[in-house]
């Protein structure tokens, strides 16, 4: 799934998210470098002599070869060919691996019959999902590449493709029946809710496969009793502007003419809407005409970096993605996650759907977040309004953290403990009440 061809050769004063990315394969591989984004000295050191220790020429250039070796250390596993003495046992002792998380990714293993010449999928000894570093659709890419490797029962998949030809990726997990839908990142600087529903995911599969808990529910419970399928990045391009990913071209241009009309909302960081300049979560048919009219009275009445509804609804190809997608199946609940406030949205209109308003109390009670209803003038043409209106089905919105979008990192521990028990809740409503 990495495409190399996504990396950019760096060095000496690069920055970026992928400057990020390389010290955090270095970090991992053992040098201590900070992921702050910028390529000093002392990340030109550790990567020469990491290149050293792996017999490349140490130019302090992190190009395609440097790259490949990197790798690694950011998905979190290796490709080990087989050899006449190896045993499981001696492979996690090399790898600092253990032999669970050895036959976890390679279901068909026979540890008494080893095939020369076979290949194994061997975990490192660290998480797969960083959250020190801003995310882009690469860093996506690239954990969704670690995790399946390392939990095949994580399945992968794309409800279609962004403006700019990026997977909208999707992730399901589980075998049971009802099933419930998960999404992050409809707008561009409300990011850091992918890497909330990415460590979410990577802690649920890892439960699943030691038969832990989570939250202290059986993951294995769950897992036989639910299904749930992620989007965790509905917005890839938006994303990558706003993270620094996209920085340059005619798509970086196009934005930021539109952002020139709308002098007030800073560039990139202001930017919500996809890289053409729709809102994606004003997008779904639900009171989209009241959306255009307050929208249109607020001013945005052309591409721009939010609240623009777009001429019509789902003529965005995100937004009619997941639209396709929850049509295409059968969920009994959904989650959207945004930034901020630390408030749950569960209603609209009058639409009251069954067990909605106890579920959200559930949701409050483990989170300490408010019950609130959408405000009048956000409350049209939303993923959730759309939900609810369609199916009658409980469907929530949930800000999370405080402050001004894109929140800063220092907060993920305390968004993720927040939003845990309701991640988790999420699913055993599902099942305690379908």
């Amino acid at each position: 799934m990495t495409e190399f061809s996504r990396f950019k050769t760096l060095w000496l004063g690069a920055r970026g998210p992928q400057t990020q990315l390389l010290q955090l394969a270095l970090a991992r591989a053992g040098y201590a470098v900070v992921t702050d984004g910028i390529f000093g000295p002392k990340t030109d050191d550790a990567l020469q002599r990491f290149q050293s220790s792996r017999r490349l020429t140490p130019d302090g250039i992190a190009g395609p070869i440097t790259w490949r070796a990197l790798l690694p250390f950011l998905t979190g596993y290796i490709e080990h060919t087989v050899r006449a003495s190896d045993t499981l046992w001696k492979l996690a002792q090399v790898y600092g691996s253990s032999v669970a998380a050895i036959e976890t990714a390679n279901p068909d293993i026979n540890e008494t019959n080893l095939t020369i010449g076979q290949t194994l999928v061997v975990p490192l000894g660290f998480d797969v999902v960083p959250t020190t570093i801003r995310f882009s659709s690469v860093v996506l890419d690239i954990m969704i590449d670690g995790l399946t490797a390392r939990y095949p029962f994580l399945r992968y998949g794309a409800a279609g493709v962004s403006v700019m030809g990026r997977p909208i990726a999707l992730l399901s997990i589980g075998e049971g029946t009802p099933s419930v839908f998960y999404n992050a990142a409809h707008h561009a600087n409300e990011w850091i809710t992918t890497p909330l529903v990415m460590q979410f995911l990577e802690q649920y599969a890892s439960a699943t496969a030691s038969g832990d808990e989570i939250f202290g529910v059986a993951a294995r419970e769950l897992y036989q009793q639910t299904t749930l399928s992620v989007a965790p990045m509905v917005n890839p391009d938006g994303v990558d502007l706003v993270t620094g990913e996209l920085s340059e071209g005619s798509w970086y241009e196009q934005a930021r003419s539109y952002a020139a009309n709308y002098p007030a909302i800073r560039f990139p960081l202001g930017w919500k809407a996809n890289i053409n300049g729709v809102d994606l979560n004003l997008q779904y048919p639900a009171g989209w005409e009241n959306a255009r009219s307050i929208k249109f009275e607020q001013g945005y009445t052309s591409p721009a970096p939010r609240d623009y509804v777009g001429s019509g609804p789902l003529v965005a190809p995100e937004s009619r993605a997941i639209y396709e997608w929850t049509r295409a199946n059968d969920f009994f609940l959904t989650l959207s996650f945004h930034t901020q406030g630390k408030v749950i949205y569960w209603k609209y209109l009058d639409f009251e759907p069954k067990n909605s308003y106890d579920i959200a109390l559930e949701f409050a009670e483990v989170s300490g977040y408010a019950i609130e209803q959408t405000p009048y003038a956000s409350g049209f043409a939303g993923y959730k309004d759309w939900f609810i209106a369609a199916y009658d089905r409980p469907g929530y919105t949930i800000e999370a953290g405080e402050g001004i979008s894109p929140l800063p990192l220092q907060q993920f521990l305390d968004i993720y403990n927040d939003c845990l028990g309701i991640l988790v809740s999420g699913m055993t409503a599902a099942f305690g009440y379908y």
